[in-house]
């Protein structure tokens, strides 16, 4: 064992030691769509008195903590996003209306003098420059109070506690007592109206929350005037029930917010949907890593074994990491973790195709050295691939929102894990098999020493694919026209997060039909509700934004028709956070093709990049437009996987182009033309592809079958993605490349050799073509 290997394997025992000890001592947080509740996301607005900016924010924030911790959720979530937004999650709250209304509420409490009875159509005084405007408001029972200037606020308020009156069996009322020079200003306002005559509006005092007159009560004629009430408390009565007495006591408790706030999202998610998800998304990883598992092994022989122990420790490495990270494992992001188990078996496949064709290539033949240079060589388009797809990962944290921006996350560490697992667990575990005796006697049990049934077909066959690069170009164009025609015909299904509204998930106790629900929908005064059924009980509800009265009424519809509906899902998006929500996702777009394409100019030439990403835009509109065939929604989801299928066919495009590069060094290639080095590069990729492909399309699939509802178009988006992709890479990025280069672009595919390269020029390939590199070509 060479010292290099000892000191990865001292690495990879300290890593996975680390991590265990990681799983063992820290829990990962699950979102709320994994353990159910309800988010709520608040964005402070400006006043006439103040600003919202991030000061404001903040002071708003802890206003918001004392009323969340008030109202006793078990681990609340209370935390600031950008500058006028604050995120509030509440585990295991499923009626999120009371929270919602405790949270939105403003909370300004004045106490006001009344000058008398007012006519509320008759015109207000004008403000003095030294005397603020009077108000008009209805008390209690509707007649219209003349108030003027506040005299207290409930920055006065010391406490408030609801209680309920046995004595005199008035209910319940709320008791406030007053600090500091508070006392006195409610003895002076009290003592000014005592002297009034009983009965004469000016002896009462209002009490005011939010530009709502709750109690206007007359000071009692014991209270002497000018003396006021003393002792720096009082009572609020006005006929609460025991729930608005203590939400009074509550808001006056967790003081008045600074600025006004606006829900601009709210998500509720049911127990019973994250328990299910949960339990799905187990199955499917482990179904789908078991076939993978199993297929690789089958193909790879004992380094296909090998690599499925790697793949264990690439799952410990993953969940160990957002631990550690104290990262959100959401639903989209579990299927997030589940999808980066084929980009970790991408890696291996690279390194295993690589070594295989060293293998084949060698007069002298050696395991170790033709793994080494497998490593050595794969390493190039295991980087570029991996790279791609970081970057589609960061554009998803910081463009997207909520469970997607969690998929983004997962998804990032996933891909550093998975190149973990492949370039140092793997290769300890390799390196060290194929240095033992028995498998040195025995080579063919490592899976590198035949080069395989596709290699060994196209090898005989060497079909010209590229002859005809412009019929390739012309299938490309045929099914983009027959994919985007949906999009003008049937236009896209965008999600309640694009457009604003309200969706509504129920599992009823009967089967419910579709139509039938609109009908009753609409007959309920929602003729615009969009209505959509999943499996034999589960209805979705979408519509335009519905206050609680109306929330309940369309609930109503549904029980009458499946009996009793339990809300498994209840989303709220305003539209001004729709609108955002939409101009963000097509700057992820817009910014994704531009990063990809940037990265990719400087890893080759102009060209190639240029090809890469008009594949990939060939991509998304495909997949966008058998969605909008589909009638599938486009949300936040969708976009999730869209820009995964994004970062999977550039990976695609970067293998084939890395080849095409490593290819064009070599003089017997490049005197035949550009069109047979890319043709090359194709033939001796395809068993790369396929395989990677088997092993995604594993996973995938078993996302699809046994996911459940929530990940069902999740795993079908990425599914088409992921065959287009494949397509693309070699029969759209390719021959668009080759009708670029000959339209007057220079054939010459700069690459930088390291000394022995030149020596091993012209040794026969793998595939049977002279000039197959053996090693030494750099790639980085």
């Amino acid at each position: 064992m060479t010292r290099a290997t000892r000191l990865r394997a001292l690495f990879a025992l300290a890593v996975i030691a680390l991590s265990l000890y990681i799983v063992l001592t820290v829990p990962v947080r699950l979102g709320l769509d994994l353990r159910g509740g309800t988010q709520i996301v608040l964005e402070t607005k400006d006043s006439l008195d103040a600003t919202a900016d991030a000061e404001a924010t903040e002071r708003t924030l802890e206003v918001l903590r004392r009323r969340v911790d008030a109202l006793g959720v078990a681990e609340p979530t209370i935390a600031r996003s950008g500058e006028n937004r604050i995120i509030v999650e509440l585990p295991g709250v499923q009626d999120p209306r009371e929270a919602a209304a405790v949270l939105g509420r403003t909370a300004q409490l004045t106490f006001h003098p009344v000058l008398g009875i007012a006519d509320k159509d008759a015109p207000q005084p004008k403000p003095l420059p030294k005397r603020p405007r009077e108000r008009v408001l209805p008390d209690e029972s509707g007649q219209y109070l003349r108030l003027g200037p506040s005299t207290l606020t409930g920055a006065d308020v010391e406490g408030a506690e609801a209680a309920l009156d046995q004595q005199t069996a008035h209910g319940w009322f709320v008791t406030v007592d007053l600090k500091g020079k508070g006392k006195d200003l409610w003895s002076g306002l009290t003592g000014k109206a005592a002297c009034a005559p009983a009965g004469d509006p000016t002896r009462r005092v209002a009490i005011v929350l939010d530009d709502k007159v709750i109690s206007s009560p007359q000071v009692d004629p014991s209270v002497a005037c000018r003396t006021g009430i003393t002792g720096g408390s009082t009572q609020i009565t006005g006929n609460f029930t025991a729930e608005e007495a203590r939400e009074l006591a509550l808001l006056i408790n967790g003081g008045a917010l600074p600025v006004p706030v606006e829900t601009v999202e709210q998500r509720t998610v049911g127990p019973t949907l994250g328990a299910e998800a949960i339990r799905a998304s187990a199955w499917a990883a482990v179904i789908g890593t078991a076939l993978t598992a199993l297929f690789i092994t089958v193909v790879y022989r004992l380094l296909g074994g090998l690599a499925t122990v790697a793949l264990t420790c690439y799952g410990l490495l993953s969940y160990a990491a957002l631990a550690a990270l104290g990262a959100t494992l959401t639903l989209p992001g579990l299927a997030g973790f589940v999808l980066a188990i084929g980009m970790a078996v991408d890696a291996n496949v690279l390194v295993f195709e690589r070594a295989r064709e060293e293998y084949a290539a060698r007069k002298v033949k050696s395991l170790r050295s033709s793994l080494r240079e497998g490593f050595r060589n794969a390493f190039s388009a295991i980087a570029d691939s991996n790279i791609t797809t970081l970057i589609a990962a960061g554009l998803l944290f910081f463009l997207a929102s909520g469970p997607v921006r969690g998929f983004g996350v997962t998804l990032g560490i996933g891909v550093l894990a998975s190149m973990l697992s492949a370039l140092v667990i793997t290769r300890v575990l390799a390196e060290f098999a194929v240095a033992r005796k028995p498998v040195r006697l025995r080579p063919q049990i490592t899976g590198i020493a035949s080069t395989g049934r596709i290699r060994d077909r196209l090898t005989r066959r060497a079909p010209d694919l590229m002859r005809h690069p412009r019929r390739w170009l012309a299938v490309s164009a045929v099914a983009l026209v027959l994919a985007t025609s949906g999009i003008v015909v049937r236009g896209l299904n965008f999600g309640v997060e694009f457009t604003g509204g309200r969706l509504i998930e129920y599992a009823t106790t009967k089967p419910v039909d579709a139509d039938h629900a609109r009908e009753a929908l609409a007959d309920a005064g929602f003729p615009r509700a969009v209505v959509q059924t999943s499996g034999d009980r589960d209805l979705t509800v979408r519509t335009d934004q519905l206050p609680p009265a109306q929330e309940t009424k369309v609930t109503a519809a549904v029980e009458d028709l499946g009996g009793t509906a339990d809300k498994l899902r209840d989303e709220l998006i305003g539209p001004s956070l729709g609108d955002e929500l939409r101009r963000g996702a097509l700057i992820a777009l817009a910014v994704a093709l531009g990063a990809q394409l940037l990265y990719l100019a400087m890893r080759f030439r102009w060209t190639l990049g240029a090809s890469a990403v008009a594949a990939m835009a060939h991509d998304v509109l495909i997949l966008t437009g058998v969605f909008a065939w589909l009638g599938k929604p486009v949300d936040g989801i969708f976009l999730a996987a869209l820009l995964t299928v994004i970062g999977y066919s550039v990976n695609d495009s970067v293998v084939v182009f890395d080849r095409v590069r490593e290819l064009s060094a070599l003089t017997a290639h490049r005197k035949k033309g550009f069109a047979h080095i890319t043709n090359a590069a194709i033939l001796q990729t395809v068993p790369r592809t396929v395989n990677t492909g088997m092993g995604a399309l594993f996973i995938l699939t078993a996302l699809a079958v046994l996911g459940g509802d929530s990940l069902t178009d999740f795993a079908l988006a990425l599914l088409i993605g992921i065959v287009v992709g494949t397509y693309s890479s070699m029969f759209t990025a390719t021959p668009l490349a080759i009708e670029l280069d000959a339209s007057g672009a220079p054939s010459r595919v700069p690459t930088r050799l390291r000394g022995p390269a030149a020596s091993r020029v012209g040794t026969k390939g793998a595939d049977g073509n002279p000039g197959q590199p053996t090693s030494g070509v750099s790639e980085f």
